[in-house]
């Protein structure tokens, strides 16, 4: 269960780090912030105190609490710029080159710079295979039949548990267990839409979703995102004047922009959602990938009339390679039950047990701590490399809070699919910034993945981008 004071403190940690607090800024006072936020002094105290422990403000006899630099933000480089636009329904284009992009993913000669995936060296493969073993000696003769297809029960309790600790609160009876997050986007999406169907997405959106989307024959309405989070004035238009009953988005470490909104736009999109009847599926699957000790909390905490389906995975924290993910069925959609189990795969019944041990066994919560700053700091070490070997060129990049994908923004006539077919030729794997939006918004963008340890090998394909980035110039 997490205490007031680690909410604020990440509330405030969220405008530190998005340089809504700029270092060097004095801070109310501790009788200030109690009377402002309306809680006890002690609350206030040790909401600082966290901080300071975070070493993202410090104090000053006598003169009070002050922001601290933040590591992460760099101020020789722009933040990237988005564009406003009005959109109508619209298929999704690009189909071919987003199936080469994910092949391109998996192919071992290719220096993975595209793809957002963590390094083998940051899974705990050593805490996995106790949990793993000690799930396996301790089952019982029905784990070997045939399981629920809703999921087994210890991984749906070892997960409510795991997410009341954080904050929110999802009753077992909700949890289903699905083969990773995107299989359950597809069947949630073909469950509550038709062929043809619009859905809202922000965009620049994660291409996985519109290649899922565009496989599905769906169409999408498209609400500009920005660095800062979503236009909520045009995602309220789209839900008011579409017929669109479903949206589709990510508010934690959004990929590939990174950031998290806050929590007053996560409740005002959950009572937008109720208002238009309109279900928004929360794909917050690099909600635990936070460069702070603090996890943000959902949209889902905020959804009092069960318009929010969650889901999520363990493909961003642990390994892709499991396909282990869940999402939580509302009440107000139980009446699909039974058509969602029938379209389900039953998940691994020992691995959902292994997991299950790794949740309960503080394993997960140890490996989040240990993952948290080495994240931060890889991030940092891409940001600074990418500065320095663009240095010659005027870039914006972007600054996440959290997540390991990073969007860069080229020059405006730099056309990121010529480069896309050039650093292939290469050996290098990037994503062109066409593949996510439609419209060729982003043809001057490509996001790269800071998920691997900055190597000699990263290091020269990122020299290479930038080289003929120059010559183009």
């Amino acid at each position: 269960m997490r205490f007031q004071y680690q909410i604020l403190a990440q509330q405030l940690a969220q405008k530190i780090y998005q340089g809504e607090l700029p270092a060097g800024q004095r801070l109310s006072s501790l009788r200030q912030f109690a009377k402002l936020q309306q809680v006890s002094l002690n609350t206030a105290q040790h909401c600082y105190a966290l901080l300071e422990a975070q070493g993202l403000i410090y104090v000053r006899p006598k003169a009070g609490y002050f922001v601290q630099p933040v590591r992460n933000a760099h101020p020789s480089v722009a933040m990237p710029v988005h564009p406003d636009f009005q959109t109508t329904p619209r298929r999704i284009s690009n189909l071919e080159l987003q199936i080469e992009i994910q092949e391109d993913s998996v192919d071992p000669r290719l220096v993975h710079l595209g793809s957002i995936q963590l390094s083998p060296r940051l899974i705990p493969s050593s805490s996995l295979r106790r949990s793993l073993q000690r799930a396996l000696k301790h089952s019982h003769s029905e784990d070997f039949l045939y399981s629920d297809r809703q999921g087994n029960r210890q991984l749906q309790e070892a997960l409510a548990a795991h997410w009341a600790e954080d904050g929110f609160y999802i009753p077992v009876s909700e949890i289903y267990i699905s083969n990773g997050c995107m299989p359950a986007l597809a069947v949630l999406i073909q469950t509550l839409t038709q062929i043809g169907d619009s859905i809202i997405v922000p965009t620049p959106s994660f291409n996985g979703q519109l290649q899922l989307l565009g496989t599905l024959k769906r169409k999408i309405i498209e609400v500009p995102a920005h660095h800062q989070g979503i236009d909520l004035d045009r995602l309220e238009q789209a839900m008011r004047d579409s017929n669109s009953k479903l949206c589709l988005l990510t508010a934690n470490f959004h990929n590939p922009l990174g950031f998290v909104l806050s929590n007053d736009e996560k409740q005002k999109i959950a009572a937008l959602a109720a208002r238009y009847q309109c279900f928004i599926i929360e794909d917050d699957i690099y909600a635990e990938c936070s460069h702070t000790p603090v996890r943000p909390l959902p949209i889902k905490y905020w959804d009092q009339q069960g318009y929010v389906i969650y889901c999520g995975s363990i493909s961003k924290v642990i390994s892709p390679s499991y396909r282990v993910g869940w999402f939580s069925l509302p009440p107000r959609l139980q009446q699909y039950r039974a058509q969602i189990l029938l379209h389900l795969v039953v998940v691994n019944t020992p691995l959902q047990l292994g997991l299950a041990d790794f949740i309960y066994s503080r394993a997960y919560r140890e490996h989040l701590t240990a993952l948290r700053p080495v994240l931060m700091q890889q991030v940092q070490q891409y940001r600074d490399y990418i500065i320095q070997s663009f240095a010659d060129v005027e870039v914006r990049l972007s600054n996440p809070s959290g997540g390991y994908a990073l969007w860069l923004q080229l020059p405006e006539h730099i056309d990121s699919m010529q480069l896309y077919l050039y650093a292939k030729q290469q050996g290098i794997n990037i994503v062109p910034g066409i593949v996510f939006g439609e419209e060729q918004r982003y043809k001057n963008c490509i996001r790269l993945n800071a998920g691997h340890e900055l190597n000699g090998a990263i290091a020269q394909a990122i020299d290479c981008l930038a080289a003929w980035t120059q010559q183009q110039l």
